[in-house]
């Protein structure tokens, strides 16, 4: 069946984009493995290229679009490589949805331009150590000074890709205590400069995987942030954080449904290049039966993340709909990378196959961004459940 999400400009940057990864990424991503985290001097090179102008308006130097297609691609090319760009996603998925429906003119202008060169990488700094999905539960408090002039932020944050090279953190807190009737009221958004005194990073976190994106753990001890740096209106975090959910998941599907199409590629070549009993491993029936189930899975994920990218892009993309696309092709590839690793043998799991690496990145696909048990409940009660 015949693709139609994409158009030329759109292949056209996929080969610039994949040309780049094998001259600039392929021949030192094995470094960034084993450093746990990408050179921060990397993200200038992503500027250089375009990538964090794309949806930002013309004014502040980016492309002037709107659209995530350019986003769908980099998916696709950074899978199929076997690579990954670091925390360099967040900054843009993300980070840059907040800052255009939230920053005023004013904030726009301190923000974007420095946002599309890569001065400042920007991460987004919501789970707390107790909390987890139940964002409603955050400790962390931003207590407005006596003169009005600025915040004083105290509290902590957990599992924040981009953590350690972040220039900027849009980070979530308590400006007002929940009510009885809504406990989801009282959290604002703040664009927090890393700089500030009494802001600090601790742990950078040992993952599974995603091992070049580097994750750490924030702590604010009376932090000041200028009033200046307020995101949006005070205590409505929680509803600009829900709005930006369906964007965040359907990234996380689309990087699913592109890592098992992946996954199924390096299988294919690697049974068609091993032997066993005298015979390449392809040429086996089971061999053939277990890729030609995988591939249905893939072409099946496919299709859910096409459409739920043209869904996104006309802004009509609901909150069930989104957790549907990301619990199926979550799924899908929880199965095929299992199953493309399985056909690998003992090979499978060394990390010198893309494959292993693969198949340890795909599994927080499952947790983060809302668990699968939470995508459940999302699309039970929008059955009336």
């Amino acid at each position: 069946m015949r693709r139609t999400v994409f158009n030329e400009d759109h292949e056209a940057f996929r080969e610039t984009l994949r040309a780049f990864i094998e001259a600039e990424v392929v021949p030192v991503h094995d470094e960034w493995f084993a450093a746990g985290q990408v050179p921060r001097e990397f993200y200038y090179k992503l500027a250089e290229l375009g990538l964090f102008g794309i949806n930002v308006p013309e004014e502040f130097g980016g492309a002037g679009l709107d659209t995530h297609k350019f986003e769908a691609i980099q998916y696709e090319e950074t899978a199929r490589a076997g690579v990954t760009f670091g925390g360099s996603g967040v900054h843009v998925l993300l980070a840059l949805p907040y800052i255009k429906a939230l920053a005023t003119d004013e904030q726009k202008k301190r923000y974007l331009e420095k946002f599309v060169s890569a001065e400042e990488m920007w991460a987004l700094a919501m789970t707390e150590p107790g909390t987890g999905s139940d964002l409603a539960g955050m400790k962390s408090t931003a207590k407005l000074s006596e003169d009005g002039t600025h915040y004083v932020l105290n509290g902590s944050k957990t599992f924040i890709t981009g953590g350690v090279h972040a220039d900027r953190v849009i980070v979530c807190a308590r400006t007002s205590a929940p009510t009885a009737e809504d406990r989801r009221y009282g959290i604002s958004l703040f664009a927090v400069d890393t700089k500030s005194e009494g802001y600090s990073i601790g742990r950078k976190l040992d993952k599974l995987g995603l091992k070049t994106s580097d994750t750490a753990e924030l702590a604010f001890v009376d932090v000041k942030v200028p009033v200046e740096d307020l995101l949006g209106e005070e205590n409505k975090g929680f509803y600009y954080l829900g709005s930006n959910l369906p964007s965040e998941r359907w990234g996380i599907a689309y990087g699913a449904y592109a890592q098992a199409k992946a996954a199924v590629r390096f299988a294919k070549e690697y049974v068609q290049d091993r032997t066993v009993f005298g015979k390449t491993v392809a040429s086996f029936q089971n061999t053939k039966f277990e890729l030609a189930a995988c591939q249905a899975e893939v072409d099946a994920a496919e299709a859910v993340a096409d459409r739920a990218l043209e869904a996104l892009d006309a802004g009509e993309l609901t909150a069930a709909e989104a957790a549907s696309a990301k619990l199926f092709n979550t799924e899908v590839a929880h199965r095929v990378i299992d199953r493309c690793l399985q056909l690998h043998g003992g090979y499978g799991f060394m990390n010198e196959y893309p494959i292993a690496r693969l198949y340890a990145d795909n599994r927080v696909n499952r947790i983060y961004g809302g668990t699968s048990e939470v995508m459940k409940m999302i699309i039970a009660k929008n059955m009336g459940l």
